[in-house]
């Protein structure tokens, strides 16, 4: 009986030995060992499902062609393992060995035959996508395994990217520039876009976040005669279209969620190009994989990720030029929002505030992806508010950067929004205001350094995320100019704040709320002690989801008026036990009901004077029932004073003055998208996404 003991032990004991040897070698062996130890934990751990492990252990030798030192920062073959196969020799070779085994079925050139055509495959879909189908087949299909070595595959790989698809682009790129001239958005353009309309250059129209268009084709007494010129059906992956699309030379960039970009002709919607990546299955979200946009500048179109990669592609052939990881998807993060482009650098931020990330806004150059600065959302040691944190609870505050902020070229100065702080519905383990979240902050654009910031919510616990556009205006207040941040915000209030020094002006509220007792001289509020969460459910005005959020307003200067999508609810907040933080579950601390049913409810679009935050009118878009709908579109407004929004299945305008309804017509989809403008051939255009299309209207003409 002994001895099997001691077996069993010594056995023990040299698995324990391997443990401790294996976690040595990870931090302190030489770096090639590092990381090849780091993929078979990867292994190990699940996350590479995809890859046999016989083949794992045969590509992990020295000068394999199947690189595998990316999988051990992601282990998503997809995004990480790339053909090194790429020179002309290569290509050269793997002419000849598409001619002999692929050219049969797939044509000459990969143009496709009895097989698909290989081009769109290399174009659209990942280098491990090609190689996998190629090494192994793919079941249910007539696509067997090749007879091929690993080596050989990439070679024909390289050829299609290198050769065959490269041929294609330039035939296709001397049509596109024979037929219309080639998208080239300069700083300035993007700059006098106020003094020179037609072009959708930014998320919001122009950098101050206003989504005006100061064309005026479409007036007040024509509206009701738009008809629809185009519609682009986009594929269905994720919920309907967040998106706003950019226009410039012609061109319309839209975001498919959750993986995609397309450039159509703004004049006919027909497809210039498609960009598509694969991205994993296991990001963690709360509300879907929405993209809500890209950014233009130069030749250059840039699109965050849902899986927090920066892309960099060619606006005029859609080729990547350059992909940088922002964050990482294992930890809860997630990119939604559009980037920021500027002269240059290109800011972005992230999501994941229900996951108990730590936020932080980024700039990166937008000629090679480098990093130039980074600012965090939830101060750490050493920064200004680290103090306002307790403990460790910087490390998972959240405070996410989730939509686009608004810049001052001539401060040069970005004004962006941050979400709520983790745990979401539980202030008690994290005491004191916790900075940075639910603020406006300023920040340098060329140095990333903090000027100053307004905290709307402080040590939130409703979820009242400030993740909205911000509106950079200058109206007349106490009998002077005064340049400003216009800002609904989702916790009811309408604020304005002196934009250079962040100064409280005045907040009214535009929808019902119940938190806050008033504000003192600092713009500091005073909440009441019957909106804390609670163990049975608190009635608190606004609803999580009430108010405003994400969608954006706009704002009509010549009027003074912004336009906001807003809902009224109550909702009901409870509060659990102490919540503990796991990496990638939710972090919440308990929840909250998106409305509640048995209270009114109604959505709206008001108009609220830029100068006092009066409402100054109101149009119900619905009143409360069992299919209440909290979401409303964006808003445009025009300056021949027509203000379009999408609620539900329709797409509606209405009277800038008085609120009155003028047009409205049927998408028969839901609309989650922002409305723009653009001048095309010396014609006025209408567009907003809606389900998964996108629907263009212009007046009756030849």
């Amino acid at each position: 009986m002994k001895r099997p003991r001691l077996a069993l032990g010594l056995s023990l004991g040299l698995i324990a030995l391997a443990g401790v040897a294996f976690v040595a070698l990870l931090f302190v062996g030489p770096p090639e060992l590092q990381w090849r130890l780091q993929v078979v934990e990867a292994k190990v751990r699940g996350d590479l499902k995809e890859i046999p492990l016989h083949n794992l252990i045969v590509w992990l030798a020295p000068h394999s062609p199947v690189y595998l030192a990316e999988v051990a920062k992601n282990p998503n073959p997809h995004l990480s393992i790339k053909n090194i196969l790429i020179t002309s020799e290569d290509a050269a070779q793997g002419k000849d060995l598409y001619l002999r085994h692929c050219g049969q079925c797939h044509g000459e050139g990969g143009h496709g035959n009895s097989g698909p055509n290989l081009l769109d495959v290399v174009s659209t879909k990942s280098d491990w996508s090609f190689f996998s189908t190629a090494k192994w087949g793919r079941a249910g299909t007539s696509m067997p395994a090749q007879p091929l070595s690993e080596s050989q595959i990439w070679q024909v790989h390289a050829y299609l990217r290198r050769d065959a698809l490269a041929a294609v682009g330039r035939r296709r790129s001397g049509d596109r520039k024979s037929a219309a001239h080639a998208v080239d958005v300069n700083l300035q353009s993007i700059i006098e876009t106020d003094s020179k309309p037609g072009q959708w250059l930014t998320y919001a129209g122009n950098y101050s976040g206003h989504r005006h268009s100061l064309l005026r084709q479409v007036t007040k007494s024509n509206v009701r005669n738009l008809r629809l010129a185009w519609v682009a059906q986009l594929r269905q992956v994720d919920r309907e279209l967040q998106v706003s699309p950019i226009v410039a030379g012609g061109v319309m960039y839209v975001t498919e969620s959750r993986e995609g970009v397309v450039a159509l002709d703004a004049r006919t919607g027909a497809v210039i190009w498609t960009y598509r990546r694969e991205v994993p299955d296991k990001v963690p979200g709360c509300c879907g994989m929405p993209n809500r946009g890209v950014a233009v500048l130069g030749q250059t179109v840039f699109v965050a990720t849902i899986d927090s990669f920066l892309v960099a592609l060619d606006a005029n052939t859609g080729e990547q030029r350059w992909i940088v990881k922002v964050a990482d998807y294992r930890d809860a993060y997630s990119m939604t929002g559009a980037p920021l482009a500027l002269g240059d650098r290109v800011v972005v931020g992230v999501a994941g505030g229900e996951f108990g990330i730590r936020g932080f806004l980024a700039a990166f150059d937008p000629a090679d992806g480098r990093l130039l600065w980074k600012f965090n959302t939830v101060p750490g040691p050493g920064e200004a508010g680290h103090d306002t944190w307790t403990g460790d609870t910087w490390k998972t505050g959240g405070a996410p950067t989730w939509t686009v902020g608004a810049y001052d070229p001539q401060e040069d100065v970005i004004y962006w929004g941050t979400g709520n702080p983790s745990p979401e519905f539980q202030a008690s383990v994290r005491p004191g205001d916790n900075i940075y979240s639910n603020s406006v902050i300023a920040i340098e654009a060329k140095t990333g350094r903090l000027k100053w910031y307004y905290q709307f919510t402080p040590a939130d616990e409703h979820d009242w995320d400030s993740n909205q556009q911000p509106i950079l205006a200058d109206i007349d207040w106490q009998g002077r100019k005064r340049s400003v941040v216009l800002w609904a915000n989702r916790n009811a209030f309408f604020y304005a704040l002196d934009r250079k020094t962040g100064e409280f002006l005045f907040a009214k509220p535009f929808v019902k709320q119940t938190w806050n007792e008033g504000f003192d001289a600092k713009g500091r509020p005073h909440v009441s002690s019957s909106a804390k969460p609670s163990a049975t459910g608190a009635v608190v005005w606004p609803a999580i989801m009430a108010a405003t959020n994400w969608w954006p307003p706009s704002y009509d200067k010549s009027r003074q008026l912004v336009f906001v999508p807003c809902s009224d609810a109550a909702g009901i907040y409870f509060q659990s036990g102490q919540v503990k933080y796991m990496k990638g579950e939710a972090f919440q601390g308990s929840a909250a009901s998106y409305y509640a049913q048995n209270l009114p409810a109604t959505a709206y679009v008001k108009a609220i004077d830029a100068r006092t935050g009066d409402v100054r009118w109101q149009t119900v878009l619905q009143s409360g029932s069992d299919e209440f709908v909290w979401t409303v579109g964006g808003v445009l407004s025009t300056r021949s004073g027509v203000v379009f929004a999408g609620y539900r299945d329709i797409f509606h305008a209405f009277d800038a003055d008085t609120g009155k309804e003028l047009w409205k017509i049927n998408l028969g989809a839901r609309v989650r998208g922002s409305p723009i403008s653009f001048l095309l051939n010396g014609r006025q255009y209408i567009a907003v996404a809606a389900g998964h299309s996108m629907f263009v209207f212009l007046l009756p003409g030849p």
